[in-house]
């Protein structure tokens, strides 16, 4: 399965449009049912397809040097007001009216909550050690406990025809290692969030992370860049890897997973690269991705403007450039609309 990978550098660039019912909502049939893998035989995961350019924004070469056009305030929603004038408040109004607005803007679910990353953290491999932090269950296809995993313990599946040998025990083709609500599980001593899915098919066995696409930038976002950057930088960054994993959560590599965890799509590490201060980037940017025309922006990056010109033809975003506009006092919208031209930042939110 890795035989047909490269490098992410290398990946050629393409913007993929998903047509979405609103720029500030979602259905929520797209991300609240529940997830789960059908019971079905697996066929071995396909390749990954070509990419195909749904629509592709003028190329403009992007430069850290040039004064980004400040981000344009909607109108949407004004009304004017003929002959009632609209209400004097006082400052103490003004500020409990912004304070309500804020709390309630705050309380509203974003997709980050909502969608669930299948994340392949091992792939085709003959066996896997996996253990907990705390009490886990360990169900089957159907859905029936079979084992129960204690803190401190490790156990080992591996793959025999078109089953996995659990503990010694053979059992169906998939099983899922569910933790306790705050509990981590381990694969092969890395600790990760969420739960873990493990699959047999012809021979070999791989192992899946479905996990909430705000734990999954909590690890992508320190795994791309240092947690010490400028806030502004880590907030593009957490836009751009939100919005990259969404390309890939709609039109996911396979019908096993939605992408890997390496370079070739963005480094997933599990729970030992979290940090507070990108936390708080990905927090403070919850549901908002780079729009174009209303779809969701594959936002390919890159360390450096080399490697973005060399790689992606000029079409993405350097991480080191974005680091000195943020130091040169930009927002994040700023560096984000130097860097995807003709793009806007959208966000998703839970439609009721």
């Amino acid at each position: 399965m890795t035989g047909w990978q490269l490098p992410k550098r290398l990946k050629p660039y393409r913007w993929v449009l998903f047509s979405l019912l609103g720029i500030l909502s979602l259905t929520i049939a797209l991300v609240l049912g529940h997830i789960t893998f059908r019971g079905d035989r697996l066929a071995a995961p396909e390749a990954i397809p070509s990419p195909s350019v749904l629509a592709t924004p003028a190329q403009v070469e992007p430069s850290p040097t040039a004064t980004p056009t400040p981000p344009k305030t909607s109108a949407i929603g004004k009304l004017e007001a003929e002959e009632t004038p609209a209400p004097t408040l006082t400052a103490e109004q003004q500020a409990a009216q912004q304070a309500a607005i804020a709390e309630l803007e705050a309380s509203i679910p974003t997709i980050d909550a909502v969608v669930e990353m299948k994340v392949a953290i091992e792939i085709s491999v003959p066996s896997v050690t996996v253990g907990a932090s705390a009490e886990a269950y360990v169900l089957d296809e159907a859905g029936q406990q079979i084992e129960t995993l204690t803190s401190g313990s490790r156990y080992t599946a591996q793959v025999s025809g078109e089953s996995i040998v659990f503990n010694g025990s053979p059992q169906s083709q998939i099983l899922w290692i569910e933790p306790s609500p705050d509990g981590v599980f381990y694969l092969n001593d890395r600790a990760y969030r969420g739960r873990l899915l493990l699959a047999a098919a012809n021979g070999s066995l791989w192992a899946v992370n479905y996990v909430s696409l705000r734990n999954y930038l909590y690890s992508v976002v320190p795994s791309e860049v240092s947690p010490s950057w400028n806030m502004e930088a880590l907030k593009a960054q957490s836009i751009a890897a939100r919005s990259y994993a969404l390309t890939y959560h709609f039109e996911p590599i396979n019908n096993l997973y939605d992408m890997g965890d390496d370079e070739y799509f963005q480094v997933y590490s599990g729970i030992r690269t979290e940090a507070d201060r990108t936390n708080q980037a990905v927090n403070e940017t919850a549901g908002e991705f780079v729009s174009y025309k209303g779809g969701i922006v594959e936002s390919l990056y890159a360390a450096s403007e080399d490697i973005v010109r060399e790689a992606f033809q000029g079409q993405g975003m350097s991480q080191l450039g974005a680091l000195r506009l943020a130091d040169q006092g930009y927002t994040y919208e700023q560096i984000l609309a130097n860097y995807y031209p003709g793009t806007k930042i959208g966000r998703i939110v839970r439609d009721f």
